[in-house]
């Protein structure tokens, strides 16, 4: 089970952090990815850790504003965002998977199946 929370309303160039806490599986050897859909969009890939080796992919819109960092000790999977814009607002979802290949391959292929998902948490910038 995925549980994600943090969101929020932020000012445009402010911060928030994501937080997305596992449980029921082996946190130690799994890939957690953050994903996100803004209303009448596709949902997109963000980013993605593999717990087993601290792997990290960033997707390009993000790449250099968002950190995502693990904690073991908490199961618990972080994301960083700062120097929001508006172009991020979205709802957020966390997921799992065994195969860290195949997180990196969901953050970058919309649409991928990925079975094991976090309900969702707002993420709204105001401009």
């Amino acid at each position: 089970q995925l549980q994600a929370s943090g969101g929020g309303l932020v000012q445009a160039g402010g911060s928030l952090r994501l937080s997305c806490a596992a449980s029921g599986f082996t946190f130690d050897d799994y890939a957690i990815g953050w994903f996100r859909q803004a209303p009448g969009k596709e949902r997109e890939g963000v980013s993605s850790i593999c717990t087993r080796d601290g792997r990290r992919y960033y997707a390009d819109s993000v790449k250099g504003r968002f950190t995502i960092s693990s904690d073991k000790s908490k199961n618990t999977v972080y994301l960083q965002m700062d120097d929001l814009t508006p172009e991020d607002t979205a709802v957020y979802y966390c997921a799992a998977d065994s195969r860290c290949h195949h997180m990196v391959h969901a953050v970058v292929v919309p649409g991928t199946t990925l079975n094991d998902w976090g309900q969702g948490t707002q993420v709204t910038v105001s401009s």
